[in-house]
């Protein structure tokens, strides 16, 4: 100190930044070191389940090997939604009742009965559905929509028991079982239907299930300087991202289906920070949505000089990256053993 011309103080001062400057060196080694593995970790996913489309860049993906999709990302071309399957009636998630009839009737008679029914149709009520067993088909009968010259032997007419906006109200569901057994009475069909009591408890277990895995992860990207929407807007398309149609959201597709999007974003400013959104419960466990959404958010960080952090602003670390992986295997384990697997159309209804 005496050579130096340095205080006590001053050594002292001196001592203590150079310890931080070590301490910050460290931790910026050990997080370079957690995202490498991290993208280690899902460039290895990726080279084994993800066909990639060059032309474009690396990341849209089909989740079926050897077939390509080649993304287009003109408006006019945007890729459409896989052909939705209208839902069917579910004993997992619906209260099902069931109607025989002695003789054969005509859709139009019992289309007929059940146009008074509209009014069940409002947004604020539970799905409901009905579904006839044809018997002209090719004298094979089938279940499907009621068709007004096709003839039926059997009914079923059924009610969403719980959704997001919670458990069917015991009100709602006297009424719809009311509604059928009045049916049943005007076209002389037997019925066959569960007691309310019974349908009340499913809701609500239904809804303390649907509760406890009814997750949204998010991956955010900080950006070192806020990032121009231009570079953001090419920088996402050569990704494989497709621009929504209000002009402020991204969607990474999958078989044709989004399986994770971006925040709403404000194109007339800079983007300061990025943050990917993965609905859980929608999306299949085969499609390894939250490693893709790991990986794109990598090459995204580091394409535009970003950092990947958590909703407190805090680097992700590898330990967090594992936990979130473990959490995630338990939540999907739960939907399967609850009977409504993730990605499912019966999880596609639970969970709107």
């Amino acid at each position: 100190m005496t050579m130096l011309g340095l205080s006590d103080l001053q050594f002292a001062l001196a001592v203590i930044g150079l310890l931080i400057l070590i301490a910050v060196a460290i931790l910026n080694v050990k997080y370079a070191r957690a995202l490498r593995k991290a993208r280690a970790e899902a460039e290895d996913y990726l080279a084994e389940r993800v066909v990639r489309e060059p032309t474009f860049g690396a990341g849209f993906a089909d989740p079926n090997p050897g077939q390509q999709v080649e993304p287009s990302f003109k408006e006019a071309a945007l890729p459409a939604k896989a052909d939705l399957v209208g839902f069917a009636i579910d004993p997992r998630i619906d209260c099902v009742i069931t109607l025989r009839f002695s003789q054969p009737i005509t859709g139009s008679e019992i289309l007929k009965e059940m146009h008074s029914w509209d009014d069940l149709s409002t947004p604020s009520s539970a799905r409901w559905m009905c579904e006839g067993l044809n018997v002209d088909q090719d004298s094979s009968e089938q279940w499907g929509l009621l068709e007004a010259d096709s003839t039926y032997s059997e009914l079923q007419l059924a009610i969403q028991l719980a959704s997001r906006r919670g458990p069917i109200g015991v009100l709602e569901l006297s009424d719809f079982c009311s509604r059928a057994q009045a049916l049943a009475l005007t076209l002389g069909a037997q019925i066959d239907m569960p007691s309310v009591s019974t349908m009340l408890e499913k809701a609500k277990d239904l809804d303390a299930m649907a509760a406890e895995s009814d997750i949204q992860l998010s991956i955010n990207v900080l950006f070192d300087e806020a990032c121009a929407w231009t570079k953001l807007d090419s920088l996402m398309s050569q990704r494989g991202f497709i621009l929504s149609r209000s002009g402020r959201t991204y969607d990474y597709f999958s078989n044709r289906a989004p399986i994770f999007s971006s925040t709403d974003l404000n194109p007339g400013k800079p983007v300061q920070q990025l943050t990917l959104l993965l609905e859980l419960p929608l999306i299949s466990f085969d499609e390894k949505a939250f490693e893709r959404m790991l990986a794109e958010g990598l090459e995204i960080a580091e394409a535009a000089h970003g950092r990947l952090v958590d909703d407190n602003g805090i680097n992700l670390s590898e330990i967090s990256i594992q936990s979130i992986r473990q959490h995630l295997d338990g939540l999907y384990e739960n939907l399967e053993r609850s009977g409504v697997p993730a990605g499912s159309s019966a999880a596609s209804r639970l969970f709107s």
